[in-house]
């Protein structure tokens, strides 16, 4: 899940606590319009919520603030910064012929975004399946993702897993809405699958 607290229905702290409640074990820090004392306040709050339920902390950004990764922009920073995971934004396959040390890649957007309007041409089930084939790291879809119906079509392109924002943060029940999202992941995994879990290359 990634945060946003201008969308978040109540408090981030305690959405992010019901998404995890429901499922989620991955999530990604941004707000990146707060000061960096600010953000990290926000990242020492959020810590103990994964750690208990052993999920991880990513932060949007090459400055951990103390998490457990870093998810980087398409752009740059190059090369990596070297923790313990790093994920990287890709939304074609020029982006993702770029990828180096990165352990994991988000592939956007699948579907028409609410949270990011008019942000390229949705790729689909269909190019996100061409795209992950191309790809040396584990990939996660993002961009739309809303019901398990689109989750899981993700999965079936071979996405290890989906990357949601506005359907949690905008639910009246966030714990509800991870539970829903996560049931298509509720098999068990090899391969690609345990890299991306482990936070090793495949």
């Amino acid at each position: 899940m990634l945060t946003d607290r201008w969308q978040a229905r109540r408090g981030l702290v305690d959405v992010v606590g019901a998404a995890v409640a429901g499922g989620v074990r991955w999530v990604v820090l941004r707000e990146k319009d707060l000061p960096r004392a600010e953000r990290a306040a926000l990242a020492a709050d959020l810590r103990p919520i994964l750690a208990g339920a052993g999920g991880t902390l990513v932060v949007a950004g090459p400055d951990p603030l103390g998490g457990d990764a870093v998810h980087l922009p398409a752009v740059g920073p190059y090369l990596p910064p070297r923790l313990g995971l790093v994920g990287r934004s890709c939304h074609d396959a020029a982006e993702l012929a770029r990828l180096t040390t990165e352990d994991y890649a988000t592939v956007s957007p699948v579907y028409p975004s609410r949270s990011k309007p008019g942000y390229g041409p949705p790729l689909r089930p269909a190019r996100l399946g061409e795209l992950i084939r191309l790809s040396p790291v584990p990939v996660l879809a993002l961009g739309g993702v809303e019901t398990p119906a689109q989750a899981s079509a993700c999965v079936e392109a071979g996405a290890v897993g989906v990357a949601v924002l506005g359907a949690i943060m905008r639910a009246d029940d966030p714990a509800e809405a991870a539970a829903a999202l996560a049931i298509p992941f509720e098999t068990p995994r090899t391969g690609h699958d345990h890299a991306a879990a482990t936070g090793r290359r495949g």
